[in-house]
């Protein structure tokens, strides 16, 4: 892990007399907090260490990070945020995400890395100067597309007009001021015009509900108007998902947020099921290469004005996405001509 954590912050571009914070929490894994420190302060980086206490408890339902957005440990706090934003490489090893503090101190210049996954996927799943090459070339075709249709054998035929939102390429390291990024990831994503996504989702077996970190056992059908998911039909797990949004009592929950796919080839479609749910937040199901990643709930970390407390992944397998009219994943495969041993 020390090794790890020194490649990735070689990567970030840390140089001796930096200073750099690390954002912990209760939950925070202390392999991964120890060896974050002993790898800062190798380079000569000057290491503090914010340790926060857990909020939000009482409105979760669950113990993952991402099942309740919007309030984290820095809100209204002050005296944290201020030394967040004097920092010029933050490790948040508690999760900021979809809240305003963390683009506040984004907007101050400061480099963001998020690194919450169990230490075993963290090594296997250290970043590469060439993940960010190839990431960065989709995002760029992603960012001159103005439409992406989605299809599939089990019934997806969905349809985003994009323009209104740039790409955003997430490659497992912070290498640039005011740069977020999460280790690990490897993909490409953005947001479809506010309002305007069409069409029908299909989940098919096999497919993944995050963060209940399930696989579908029976098929699950959207039906997407205006932006909005209006219909969620099937069985049980339809059942279980309508249940789980509508305890939110937000109707912008079921928005259409980011969109995209996975290009890791090292992070895999089955290892979710080989973790207990309270040890990950499910990364190798967000990244692994030729999915098609869609999500449900805000569009704020793209820079739209809804945020809401709910937000679903949902990694789709056997999809063929294409933008303006070519394919750039094809029945699950990535069509980028990039081979990978």
């Amino acid at each position: 892990m020390i090794e790890a954590w020194k490649q990735v912050l070689t990567l970030s571009k840390l140089r001796s007399g930096q200073v750099v914070t690390i954002l912990s929490g209760a939950d925070t894994h202390p392999q991964t907090l120890a060896a974050a420190l002993i790898a800062v302060q190798s380079f000569g980086a000057i290491v503090n260490r914010l340790d926060l206490q857990p909020i939000n408890g009482e409105k979760a339902h669950s113990r993952d990070a991402l099942s309740y957005l919007g309030t984290t440990p820095l809100t209204g706090n002050r005296a944290a945020i201020a030394a967040l934003k004097a920092s010029d490489l933050v490790l948040d090893l508690m999760t900021l995400l979809f809240s305003a503090e963390q683009h506040e101190i984004l907007k101050a210049g400061v480099k963001i890395l998020l690194a919450v996954e169990p230490p075993e996927v963290l090594a296997r799943l250290v970043p590469t100067a060439d993940d960010r090459k190839r990431v960065l070339a989709a995002s760029e075709k992603l960012g001159r597309a103005k439409l992406m249709h989605i299809t599939s054998a089990a019934g997806t035929d969905f349809y985003c007009p994009l323009g209104e939102f740039g790409p955003i390429s997430e490659y497992g390291f912070a290498d640039e001021p005011g740069r977020w990024d999460h280790w690990p990831s490897g993909f490409t994503l953005t947001f479809p015009n506010d309002g305007q996504a069409y069409g029908r989702i299909v989940l098919d077996r096999g497919d993944i509900l995050l963060p209940q970190k399930d696989y579908v056992r029976e098929p699950i059908e959207m039906t997407i108007e205006g932006g909005y998911a209006r219909r969620i039909e099937g069985g049980v797990d339809a059942e279980l998902l309508r249940d789980y949004m509508a305890a939110f009592n937000d109707p912008e929950a079921f928005a259409i947020s980011h969109i995209g796919w996975g290009l890791q080839p090292r992070a895999r479609w089955s290892t979710l099921g080989l973790f207990n749910r309270e040890a990950t937040i499910g990364m190798d199901a967000r990244a692994f290469e030729g999915n098609f990643l869609f999500s449900l709930g805000p569009n704020n970390e793209g820079g739209g004005n809804r945020s809401t407390t709910c937000h679903i992944d949902i990694p789709l397998r056997g999809c063929t996405v294409e933008l303006d009219g070519e394919a750039v994943v094809r029945d699950g495969k990535v069509l980028d001509r990039v081979a990978h041993a």
